[in-house]
């Protein structure tokens, strides 16, 4: 897991999250609301496709207008085999990982799935979440 990651705050605008995901190399960012508590997820599609293709201002168009509200994750106590295994249902490449009062500390990624445990494990869940069908939006909504 990649631990101290950066938030957005769903008041931000779009415009100042994408120059977080600029300043980090990243193409997602959790949006934290009080007490570090995650209250959604980002993604730089999310930017493209739920607001500059429909015409939003990024200056004026705040992170809570274009974020993914449902929430997938696991916790800090959790094993690799664990988020391998919700990264596969859900088909997605990284999972906020929360503590137990649901405090935001960190991000666990298919890198560290693949790092942590065995090829067959990191590449069927690699295929798993490769495999066409849903959607991203599809599958949060599904959650």
């Amino acid at each position: 897991m990649t631990p101290n990651v950066c938030c957005v705050r769903p008041s931000d605008s779009l415009t100042s999250a994408a120059a977080v995901m600029r300043d980090h190399d990243i193409g997602s960012v959790p949006v934290c609301g009080d007490d570090n508590k995650l209250a959604g997820f980002l993604t730089d599609r999310d930017i493209t496709i739920r607001a500059i293709a429909k015409g939003r201002d990024p200056n004026h168009t705040r992170v809570q207008d274009a974020m993914s509200p449902s929430l997938i994750y696991v916790y800090d106590d959790q094993d690799v085999g664990e988020s391998a295994r919700v990264m596969k249902e859900h088909q997605v490449r990284r999972l906020p990982v929360l503590s137990r009062e649901k405090r935001l500390m960190g991000i666990v990624s298919l890198g560290d799935v693949a790092i942590e445990t065995d090829s067959d494990t990191s590449g069927s869940t690699l295929r798993k979440i490769s495999e066409p069908g849903r959607t991203h939006s599809e599958t949060l909504s599904n959650a």
